[in-house]
Parts: C-alpha cells; sequence; structure tokens
C-alpha cells in the first residue's frame, strides 16, 4: 500500500502541471479593435500586391486607353484633299489652251451639327471614368485578397499551436496513464488510448500543414513573389479581435459612397443619358465646306467654294430609331442603379446581421464556453482524485478546452471576413464572412467527441458529459 500511495502521490502531484497548460490554451482577452491595420507584415504584403499585382496593371492600361478616346471625340473629321484634272478630247492635254480644261485642288471639310463633338466627348469622358471606377474595383479586390489569405494563413498556425498543444497533453496523458497502469490502478487500455490520439494527431498535423502551405502559395501568387517564399508572422487571430458592429444607416452611407459598382451604374445611366441626347442632335444634318483652286495654265486660275448639307430623309427609321433605343438603354440603366443599391443594402445589413451574431457567440465563448470548459476540466480532476471517474475523462475534458478554443478563433476569423468584405464593399452573397462557421472541429480536438464545436452557436453540453461517458466507457 505504501507504494501505492507513493504513485498516488506522484500523480496527483503532476495534475496542477495538466490543468495549468489546459489553462494557458484559453486566453480569449483580445479587445474590440482590429489588430488588421496596425500588423506591419500586412501592411507591407498589401504594398507588395497594389505593387505587382498584373490585374491592376491591366486595369490601368485599359484606363488610360479609355481616356485616349476622349481628345479624339472632341476632333471634328479629317479634311479630304481631292486632287483631279479636267481636259477637253482626248488628243492631249489641253491645259492652258481650251477654257474648260485644268488642274483641281479641292478641300472639303465635314463640319458637324453644333453640339455633336461636345456630347461625343461627354460620352467619351463617361467611359473613362467607368474605367477609373473598375481600377478602384481592383483595388479594392486586391487588398482585400490578401487579408482574406493572410488571416487563412493565421488562422491555420494558429490552429496548428493548438495541435502542438494538444499534443503535449496527451503525451503527458500516457505518461500518467502509464504510472497508473505499472501502479496496478489503471487500465492497459488508457495507454492504448493516449497513443491512439497521439496517431491520429500526426494524421491531422499533415492535413494542416498542407493547409499551410496552400495559404502561404495563395499570398505569394498575389503579391507576384516565388510561391514556397516563407512568410514570418507574428500576429495571431486571437490578437486581431472582434470588430465594432457598425451603425446600420452610417454603413449603407458609407457602402453607397465608396462602391465601385453603384458608381459604375450610375455613370452609366449618365452616359446613356449622353447618348440619347447625342441621338436626338443625329436628327439635324451635318455640313460639309469646300474650297477649290483649277490651274489652266496660261489661261486665268478657276475657283470654286461650296456648302453641302446632309439630308435626314431616313429619319424615320434610322435617327428617329436610335433615339428609341438610347431612351430604352437609358431606362435600362437606371434600372440598373436600382438593383445596385438593393442589393448594396442588403449585402451591408446582412454582413451587420451576421457580424452582431458573431460577436454575441464569441461573448458566450468568452464569458461562457471557454469558462464552463475550464469548470469541467477542474470538476473532472475532482473526481478523478476521489476515484470516481477514469483518466479518459480527464483527457476529453482537456480535449474540450481544445476544441472550444479553437471555435473562439473560428468565431474571431469569421467576424474578420465579414469586416474585409464591407471594406471591400463586395457584393457577393457570402461575402467571406460565413467560412469560418462551417470550418472544421480542431483536428484531433474532437476525437473524443467532447470539443465544443466550431460552429458559433454551438453550446456547452458535450464537455459536461465527460464523467458519464467514461465511466460507460470503463463499464463496457
Amino acid at each position: 500500500m505504501t507504494a501505492q500511495k507513493a504513485t498516488m502521490t506522484r500523480i496527483l502531484s503532476a495534475l496542477p502541471a495538466l490543468l495549468l497548460a489546459a489553462s494557458a490554451l484559453a486566453d480569449p482577452t483580445s479587445t474590440a479593435t482590429p489588430g488588421t491595420a496596425t500588423d506591419p507584415v500586412l501592411a507591407e504584403l498589401i504594398r507588395d500586391s497594389l505593387a505587382h499585382r498584373p490585374e491592376l496593371r491591366q486595369a490601368a492600361a485599359l484606363v488610360q486607353a479609355e481616356r485616349e478616346r476622349v481628345p479624339q471625340a472632341g476632333v471634328w473629321q479629317d479634311p479630304v484633299l481631292t486632287l483631279g484634272l479636267q481636259n477637253d478630247g482626248f488628243n492631249g492635254l489641253q491645259i492652258g489652251k481650251m477654257e474648260t480644261s485644268y488642274y483641281q485642288v479641292m478641300v472639303t471639310q465635314p463640319i458637324p451639327w453644333p453640339g455633336k463633338t461636345g456630347l461625343r466627348t461627354e460620352v467619351a469622358s463617361t467611359g473613362a471614368r467607368l474605367a477609373e471606377a473598375s481600377v478602384s474595383r481592383a483595388r479594392l479586390t486586391a487588398e482585400a485578397d490578401v487579408r482574406r489569405a493572410y488571416l487563412d494563413l493565421l488562422l491555420v498556425r494558429d490552429r496548428l499551436a493548438l495541435l502542438v498543444k494538444l499534443e503535449a497533453l496527451w503525451v503527458k496523458s500516457e505518461g500518467l496513464a502509464r504510472t497508473r497502469y505499472e501502479a496496478s490502478e489503471g487500465a492497459q487500455s488508457d495507454i492504448l488510448r493516449a497513443q491512439l490520439e497521439r496517431n491520429r494527431l500526426r494524421q491531422r498535423r499533415w492535413a494542416l500543414e498542407a493547409e499551410e502551405r496552400t495559404s502561404l502559395q495563395a499570398i505569394n501568387r498575389l503579391r507576384a513573389h516565388p510561391l514556397d517564399e516563407p512568410l514570418q508572422t507574428t500576429a495571431s487571430v486571437r490578437q486581431l479581435g472582434l470588430p465594432a458592429v457598425p451603425e446600420v444607416e452610417a454603413a449603407l452611407a458609407d457602402a453607397e459612397q465608396r462602391s465601385p459598382e453603384l458608381l459604375q451604374a450610375r455613370l452609366q445611366a449618365q452616359r446613356a443619358a449622353s447618348q440619347v441626347a447625342l441621338a436626338k442632335r443625329d436628327r439635324w444634318p451635318d455640313l460639309a465646306v469646300t474650297a477649290a483652286l483649277m490651274p489652266r495654265g496660261s489661261l486665268e486660275p478657276m475657283w470654286a467654294a461650296g456648302v453641302s448639307i446632309t439630308l435626314p430623309i431616313f429619319s424615320g427609321s434610322k435617327q428617329s430609331r436610335a433615339v428609341a433605343e438610347g431612351e430604352a438603354r437609358a431606362a435600362a440603366s437606371d434600372g440598373g442603379v436600382e438593383a445596385v443599391q438593393q442589393v448594396l443594402r442588403l449585402r451591408v445589413q446582412e454582413r451587420i446581421a451576421q457580424l452582431t451574431n458573431l460577436v454575441e457567440s464569441a461573448a458566450i465563448y468568452r464569458d461562457g464556453l471557454l469558462v464552463q470548459s475550464q469548470a469541467t476540466v477542474d470538476s473532472t480532476m475532482s473526481q478523478y482524485r476521489v476515484g470516481r471517474v477514469t483518466f479518459a475523462s480527464v483527457l476529453e475534458a482537456v480535449s474540450g478546452v481544445i476544441s472550444d478554443e479553437d471555435g473562439y478563433l473560428q468565431t474571431v476569423a469569421a467576424s474578420q471576413r465579414i469586416a474585409i468584405a464591407a471594406d471591400e464593399v463586395s457584393l457577393d452573397a457570402a461575402g467571406g464572412g460565413a467560412a469560418g462557421l462551417s470550418g472544421a472541429a480542431m483536428p484531433g480536438a474532437g476525437a473524443t467527441g467532447s470539443g465544443g464545436p466550431a460552429s458559433a452557436g454551438a453550446t456547452p453540453s458535450a464537455a459536461g458529459d465527460a464523467g458519464s461517458s467514461s465511466s460507460s466507457m470503463n463499464k463496457m
């Protein structure tokens, strides 16, 4: 009995260290201020991407092309130079001999009806502004892509860190189980269970390491660096914190002010209105001024001047139809503005609702799940100390703390994705906000069935059943 008491004393002295290691994993002390804007690594990544992203260079080139169209639209057509010869008969040149024989040099300058050139310039200028709005969209998307990829990298590295801590707990658990087994106070199945979970963790680590490589390659592609170039990070998802939930009206006003799609829709409506005015002005005829000089050799030269005018005799089936077409396109453009506004307002309010839910869920994790998981560990430790539950119950409770911590990380990541989509003024339905809610549970932590789920709306019920489930397993 003396040896058994000594063994029990060693085990109980090791349990506080195990409890301390588990409690160190739960540190939900993040503030409500996102750390993204002050992260120097992320800031450098964004600068790199904006400087080297080929999509941005492509958009800038298209803007330049559209700008070059503006001066073209405001210039008259080129004059026409006509060189001719008029001769009497076929027996030789009669210039200087016959009054009706001469050389001819004639210049014709088309002149559009007043107002047409200005309207064409206005249409071309609006097209250039549309291209500039496309550049704005490309820059917003480029920055958001980097922020999302960086967030994914931080999340997978945080999950790898949790996996390392969980593996350390499993190693300690195996040692405790082996000590009890050697003292004839525990079952061999506890050792086998610990070894099984350690093997499962190695498998899960490979999956997370592959995900880390994929995230790193995505970031390097966005900044035009070699895909496998390493990237050191010092931040964590927990440090990013939870974005503040904005007021609905302020968020709507900000989105309508910054949305490139809404600006494009309004510019398209403006261009359509200019095209209608131009189509109406096309009903008026264009002019052409002609001046000619006709040298006649030794005879006095002749000259001519004239004005020609187009006759819109087919206006009923041409110009009038063009006006009707322009008015229909203008009506469609007006409908496009309203449609974009509706979708934009919907996305803003969707994100606010999602963010509100995630902030509340994070509060449940911070003030409820993580605290209750830790309390479950304390309770299970106490029950194990008096021999009421098996050691597997302790392991399940510790795994519950790990899994709840992972759920908290994913909830913070999901809230950050919504903030990124809001800054991007994205019109996508998901907007990056729901990605974290559908993530898998912490690899290895959920193998015991006691961990908190990764979804934001989870309830801390599984961890509390650790003792009863372990007792049932022991009885079997």
